[in-house]
């Protein structure tokens, strides 16, 4: 069974930078896709940002396209999600997800789910 357990996030002002990782477990093949959506209050949840094992591809969506940077390190079994120049918008509860499948940028397309941690950008 795939675990996914998050940590970082919280509150920070605009402009500012916060990190969150998440550390996975219980892939059963080295092929699968891993990443984070978000969930602001009151919208759908969406895909931020994914990368691939084993060839480390990394997707963005459109919204963070050079604020954030997703990175993994394979000894740690952990990705990162680098995000600098956060505005309000960023705001919400941010998932680890993975999924097996080549498609990955839909709630509909994951197969496992972390619990959420919370990013406010707020002054």
């Amino acid at each position: 069974q795939v675990q996914l357990v998050e940590s970082g996030g919280g509150l920070v002002q605009p402009g500012g930078s916060l990190r969150l990782s998440c550390a996975a477990s219980g892939f059963v093949s080295d092929y699968y896709r891993i990443g984070w959506f978000r969930q602001a209050p009151g919208k759908e949840r969406e895909g931020v940002s994914s990368i691939s094992s084993p060839y480390g591809r990394p997707t963005y969506a459109n919204s963070v396209k050079g604020r954030f940077t997703i990175s993994r390190d394979n000894a740690k079994n952990t990705v990162y999600l680098q995000m600098n120049s956060l505005k309000s918008e960023d705001t919400g509860v941010y998932y680890c997800a993975a999924s097996y499948g080549d498609s990955w940028n839909q709630p509909q397309y994951i197969d496992y789910w972390g619990k959420g941690r919370l990013v406010t950008v707020s002054s």
